[in-house]
């Protein structure tokens, strides 16, 4: 090292150690005790108005008991305490959903926020590599709040500045063991801001039985089931077209009869027809009465297909520069074509030429249906490209339980996986799983977790003897 450097430069040497690293201490500036108090006050109270804003309930029952204990002593500190306790207690008992809403989720909230979340927010954050650190200093996203539904913690968080909401998605595994939960979605509440949902419990375990006939006739939204949230699921069925693909016993058919069995009365009245093709000849078939087509046969079904797209294509051109939207009626009624299992017909059709008309059909009617009153309800169990190659023409979609978890983006759309949608995790006991599903709809991009009703065989014959009394008659 001293035969490279000029006699000069050896001189000003603080060491001879070939290998030492050079320390730059940055400079330290002191702060004003005055200041650092007074950030802290001010964060203090900061603090503490949002917590007084965001869970007033939990601040009341915190503070109340202590402020009254530390200035009339502790006696009446339990009486003020026991006097509430008294009243809530009962109406608890009597009115859970009324208490839950007002008190007893928001209590929760704060509860699971203490204990769960920001007790393993830091953690949790870093090793998942959500937090970043830069500068010397860790950034960690912003826990905004938390709110408790009947089923699970919806988690408000604000993003780092520059990440995107596929940083978090990617993630998804990672956040629901690390907060113990058993699963996490992803969903944007605003601009910089994801709503993250982990359940606490599976509200769609147990079977849903089948649901009633309705006593107005309608053409949708047609209940077929309940929603995680306890809502109803109610699918749309005029006016899109809505594609259903699951494994092997996952419960296709429950969709398929549910929707039926909404339709029933329209189509009693006129106002709606059910065109059924039934390649399989073991799930439509049981109520063959209902429909007004049917075909089992792969020649009967592309000429079925070939009659709708010719009503369909009259029908346009009656409309043409006349109205844009579709009212059903009994002239014009609304027309759902029914196919179980839509790759018998297409993808393993060994006639070629009847696979390019069925092929040709579906296409038309999925691009050209939905203004007049045609739609598509199809059913398929290998979701492949190559299997079906109109997929992309269903607005609506629905993911049942899958055997691979690419398939889920083939059903659903890109991402659909990443947030939330795992439909590969659905339990192949029939009990547990079958009907169980996750549903795209054209107008949202986030997945919505549901269950269909059971239709059982008792539930499709007492249906199909009300139009053979009719034909009897």
């Amino acid at each position: 090292m001293f035969k490279k450097l000029p006699g000069d430069q050896v001189s000003g040497l603080v060491t001879t150690t070939p290998d030492t690293a050079v320390v730059f201490r940055p400079a330290v500036v002191r702060t004003p005790a005055a200041i650092t108090i007074a950030v802290f006050i001010w964060r203090l109270l900061a603090g503490l108005v949002r917590m007084v804003c965001r869970h007033p309930i939990a601040t009341v029952v915190l503070t109340v008991p202590a402020v009254l204990g530390w200035l009339y002593g502790w006696r009446f500190a339990l009486l003020a305490v026991w006097i509430p306790v008294s009243l809530m207690v009962p109406w608890a008992l009597l009115d859970r959903d009324t208490f839950n809403a007002w008190i007893g989720w928001r209590l929760l909230a704060f509860w699971r926020l203490v204990w769960v979340y920001r007790r393993h927010w830091h953690a949790v954050m870093t090793i998942s590599g959500l937090a970043r650190h830069a500068g010397g200093r860790d950034y960690v996203p912003h826990l905004v709040g938390v709110r408790c539904t009947s089923w699970a913690d919806e988690v408000t968080v604000k993003m780092l500045t520059g990440q995107a909401v596929k940083d978090w998605a990617d993630r998804i595994e990672n956040l629901a063991h690390g907060f113990g939960a058993a699963s996490c979605r992803v969903s944007i509440a605003r601009a910089g801001r994801l709503l993250l949902t982990f359940p606490r419990r599976d509200p769609l375990a147990p079977p849903l039985p089948a649901i009633p006939l309705p006593e107005t006739a309608s053409v949708g939204p047609v209940e077929v089931g309940i929603r995680e949230d306890g809502h109803p699921w109610r699918l749309k069925v005029h006016g899109t077209h809505v594609l259903a693909a699951g494994a092997t016993g996952a419960g296709k058919g429950s969709i398929l009869w549910s929707v039926i069995r909404g339709l029933v009365p329209a189509v009693w009245t006129g106002v709606a027809e059910l065109w059924a093709l039934d390649p399989k000849l073991m799930e439509l078939s049981f109520g063959r009465s209902i429909f007004n087509r049917y075909a089992a046969d792969p020649a009967n079904c592309a000429d079925l297909l070939d009659e709708a797209v010719e009503r369909m294509q009259k029908r346009a051109a009656r409309f043409a520069g006349v109205q844009r939207d579709h009212v059903p009626t009994v002239e014009d009624p609304f027309v759902l074509v029914v196919v179980d299992e839509v790759a018998f017909l297409t993808a393993y059709q060994s006639d070629r030429a009847l696979k390019q008309r069925i092929s040709a059909a579906l296409a038309t009617l999925t691009t050209q249906g939905r203004a007049v009153g045609f739609g598509v309800l199809a059913a398929l169990q290998d979701p492949r490209k190559d299997v079906l190659t109109i997929r992309n023409l269903f607005p609506d979609k629905i993911a049942l339980r899958l055997d691979e978890s690419e398939q889920v983006d083939m059903v659903l759309g890109d991402g659909a996986r990443d947030r939330g949608a795992l439909a590969d995790h659905i339990s192949p006991v029939p009990e547990q799983g079958a009907g169980v599903a996750y549903v795209r709809l054209e107008a949202s991009p986030d997945p919505i977790r549901v269950r269909a009703a059971y239709v059982s065989d008792d539930d499709i014959r007492d249906m199909a003897a009300l139009f053979e009394m009719e034909d009897a008659a």
